[in-house]
């Protein structure tokens, strides 16, 4: 059974430097393209570390570009401060079409966090892929048996049972934020680089739970060495051994209208990159995404097929940073550091998505 994880809450809640590079080139045989585009090898950068589930889909991805298309692409891992670094890096290069931002879910922190001031629809062209949702999970000997312990461990102790995070204001730090609140407690958010950073850092005791994605913990679950206590999908997870990875809304009912709530995954081009060369890296990314290869992969680790591009991923890029502004700013405390407010980037409310969008001068990537 697959799950859903897009993301989207409404007006009642919650609309809710550079570390080390890994790198692979990916070379598959292929007959050469028409286009003088490519010319030379393509570069993936992908805004998280190796491992974690943002680079198995950036990896997975390229390789399946490069099977049908005949390509060389390399990928290698910028990770740092929820995406800035890779996307600092990536701005910084031509726009060309040779180097490719692989990121997660639009991009939407690094401007309500100040690390960069790029505004998704009119300075980025994204082709999404897939999507996929969160999972808490413990170790087998951890005092936790189910979700129903941690809230009653975290009413007892406020803000002393931890929770690892792929980053201070990245996804599983929103979304651990806004499951917390709908369960009524206050957690100690933990800060890793990346989801394989976070899920080792639970599995290994370094904190209480391990926090992060569904697809970074469930082969762990599957071996029996972590324990799913709650994940954001609609209905349970139940695995060929017979395990179960529990929704969250069984636990706490006042979530299930918002259910699924997750995580996306993207290609990250440069706006004024040629149209004709977007035109190629679309046709690429989306033989890539229909494949066999990548849709076994995404099944296997419960991910989502959700593919998006053009217009409809400009309006889903907007609408995920509105929301993200709105719960940041609601737990600001939480994020320990100086948020941007909707009005400072010139955003609508969550209520006001639909009356707002498309904003003035909004241009479809290619249209001029």
């Amino acid at each position: 059974m697959t799950t859903n994880g897009k993301s989207g809450l409404d007006r009642r809640g919650f609309l809710a430097a550079t570390a080390g590079m890994v790198a692979l080139q990916i070379t598959m045989p292929g007959k050469a393209s028409a286009q003088s585009y490519p010319a030379r090898p393509i570069s993936v950068v992908v805004m998280y570390g190796a491992g974690g589930g943002t680079d198995t889909i950036m990896r997975k991805l390229a390789e399946e570009m490069a099977a049908a298309k005949g390509w060389t692409i390399n990928v290698l891992n910028k990770p740092g401060a929820v995406g800035a670094v890779a996307t600092q890096f990536v701005h910084g290069q031509s726009s060309d079409g040779y180097t490719i931002l692989g990121g997660a879910n639009y991009n939407k922190f690094v401007r309500v966090m100040g690390h960069v001031d790029l505004v998704p629809w009119e300075n980025w062209h994204f082709f999404q892929a897939a999507s996929a949702i969160a999972s808490w999970s413990v170790p087998m000997d951890s005092p936790f048996e189910t979700f129903d312990d941690v809230v009653a461990a975290a009413k007892a102790n406020p803000g002393k049972v931890s929770i690892s995070t792929s980053g201070t204001g990245g996804l599983w730090h929103e979304l651990a934020m806004i499951v917390g609140s709908f369960a009524g407690i206050e957690l100690k958010y933990v800060p890793y680089k990346g989801g394989k950073a976070a899920t080792l850092a639970g599995l290994q005791g370094e904190v209480d739970i391990a926090g992060g994605g569904v697809h970074e913990h469930v082969d762990l679950v599957r071996a029996g060495e972590l324990r799913c206590l709650q994940q954001t999908g609609v209905e349970n997870i139940v695995l060929e051994n017979g395990a179960v990875m529990p929704t969250v809304g069984d636990f706490v009912p006042s979530i299930q209208p918002f259910l699924p709530i997750g995580g996306t995954y993207n290609f990250i081009v440069k706006r004024d990159t040629p149209a004709d060369v977007l035109s190629e890296i679309e046709e690429a990314f989306v033989a890539a995404a229909n494949s066999d290869g990548f849709r076994e992969m995404i099944d296997n680790k419960f991910f989502k097929l959700d593919v998006r591009t053009g217009a409809e991923a400009d309006k889903t890029a907007a609408k995920l940073e509105v929301i993200t502004v709105d719960t940041f700013n609601k737990f600001s405390d939480q994020i320990g550091a100086e948020i941007k407010t909707a009005d400072d980037l010139g955003l609508p409310d969550p209520a006001g998505f639909d009356s707002w969008w498309p904003p003035e001068g909004y241009k479809p990537a290619g249209s001029d």
